[in-house]
């Protein structure tokens, strides 16, 4: 069974600057992609940045270069680097990661709260 365990949360003062960590319990290379969620009560769950296994990224126009989504292979770690955060930033913030194989798969992590509050 997979796991994926979020930190680094946490309250940050609009314009500062926080970064999220993701621990898989198994291989990164294993996963077809790598994700980064977030979800306010009361609103769907929508997509932050993205990883493919190949290295390329996306992101919607709300974060595009401010936030930053990075993987250390070796440490089966994914990151997420925000910048400039804004009040509109603080949600719930949920990793996830896909399989293709043996059958299409997506795995959740419990999700850590960022508060962006002067």
């Amino acid at each position: 069974q997979v796991q994926l365990v979020e930190s680094g949360g946490g309250l940050v003062q609009p314009g500062g600057s926080l970064r999220l960590s993701c621990a898989a319990s198994g291989s990164l290379f294993s996963f077809h992609a790598m994700a980064w969620f977030r979800q306010v009560s009361g609103k769907p769950r929508e997509l932050v940045a993205q990883i493919i296994n190949t290295g390329s990224t996306n992101y919607p126009d709300s974060v595009k270069d401010r936030f930053t989504i990075s993987r250390d292979n070796a440490k089966n770690t994914v990151y997420l680097q925000m910048n400039s955060l804004k009040p509109e930033d603080t949600a719930v913030y949920y990793c996830s990661a896909v399989r293709l194989t043996p059958q299409s798969s997506t795995y959740w992590g419990q999700g850590t709260q960022v508060t962006v509050s002067s």
